[in-house]
């Protein structure tokens, strides 16, 4: 680990203005992620601003009558708020499937947010990683690739992003607000996260020095019909090979109103497709329904050596995940268990 200052802010404009003055800066909230990365010499920042004593851990009504997630309110605390457990269940299943009780208490939603791939190969410093180190390869492609991407990835990387709540955040339609030296914003999450591209190491569309302040969840009821399926090679504590968050709303007779379908473990950001959305639309909650949204969702799905099986393991967690959603015999409490593999 490299030398570097810290500086504990107390208001989100000093945090900023702080940042700004410092070449090489990062904000630094939970740490669960930043710190691994400093330790293995992944990042290496001159500078830390420490963002615990900020007032941005409240969870409280959002204007226009959704639900605002402090940035800086645990994933912890954010999973088993009542408002949470109550009006955004999938969120807080999400939540609960992913890390451990530890790290849910440490870790921060806007850090869940920020937080890095998970390839062996970025990890490792004396291999080459176009995200670690542009323009040096991916030697994920041609090496050891089983958890990595097969969709939205580029000749330049494979990696996929970790997190489990983003996936349902990115189901939910949640905005994320930011504030930086030009000002505050409002970023659609299906615009947060990019594609790699050319430029793998960018993982999202920041400006330099933005902080992220709230979450924004809208006014939409998906609290009835749906689920967070999570499949991975232990049931406990591991990343997601392929993961499906399925909301629904149902007509009384059982044709879909309205849909959202978002996949994590596949592809450089939470994938979400409102093409498969529009095709749910209005149909039979039937295999044959599920089925085509799934097909639609893995149009160009291509896998590489050691994670081909992921197009077709990623096809049947849809169509499971929706079929789990229609029939919601799980009880409305969050179990982290209850939609994992056994």
């Amino acid at each position: 680990m490299h030398p570097f200052t810290y500086h504990a802010a107390t208001a989100v404009d000093e945090a900023v203005r702080d940042h700004a003055g410092h070449p090489d800066a990062r904000y630094i909230g939970g740490g669960t992620n930043l710190l691994d990365l400093m330790k293995e010499n992944v990042e290496q920042p001159a500078h830390l601003v420490g963002l615990n004593q900020l007032p941005l851990s409240k969870i409280e009504a959002a204007p226009g009558g959704g639900l605002r997630l402090g940035a800086l309110a645990t994933n912890a605390d954010t999973a088993w708020h009542p408002e949470v457990q109550r009006r955004y269940p999938l969120l807080s299943q999400a939540i609960l499937a992913g890390a451990s009780p530890q790290l849910r208490n440490m870790a921060t939603n806007g850090g869940n947010l920020m937080q890095r791939t998970r390839c062996y190969y970025f990890y490792d410093t004396a291999t080459p990683c176009n995200k670690r180190e542009p323009g040096s390869g991916c030697a994920a492609i041609g090496g050891y690739n089983r958890i990595h991407a097969i969709l939205g990835h580029s000749p330049q990387c494979i990696a996929t992003h970790p997190s489990d709540m983003c996936v349902a955040l990115a189901a939910l339609d949640t905005k994320v607000q930011v504030r930086g030296p030009e000002g505050e914003r409002t970023i659609a999450f299906r615009d947060f996260h990019r594609l790699p591209g050319n430029a793998p190491h960018i993982d999202n569309t920041l400006r330099p020095g933005e902080l992220i302040t709230a979450l924004d969840l809208p006014d939409e009821d998906f609290s009835q019909h749906f689920t967070y399926l999570k499949l991975r090679d232990r049931s406990s504590y591991a990343f997601a090979l392929v993961s499906v968050a399925a909301a629904l709303q149902l007509e009384p007779d059982g044709t879909i109103r309205e849909a959202r379908l978002a996949l994590g473990g596949v592809a450089h950001k939470p994938w979400r497709d409102e093409e498969a959305e529009d095709l749910l639309r209005g149909q039979p909650t039937s295999a044959g329904s599920f089925g085509r949204a799934a097909a639609a969702v893995l149009r160009g799905a291509r896998g590489f050596e050691h994670n081909s099986f992921k197009v077709e393991l990623t096809r049947r967690a849809i169509v499971r995940a929706l079929k789990q959603a229609t029939e919601m015999r799980q009880p409305l409490n969050p179990n982290v268990f209850l939609n994992s593999n056994p």
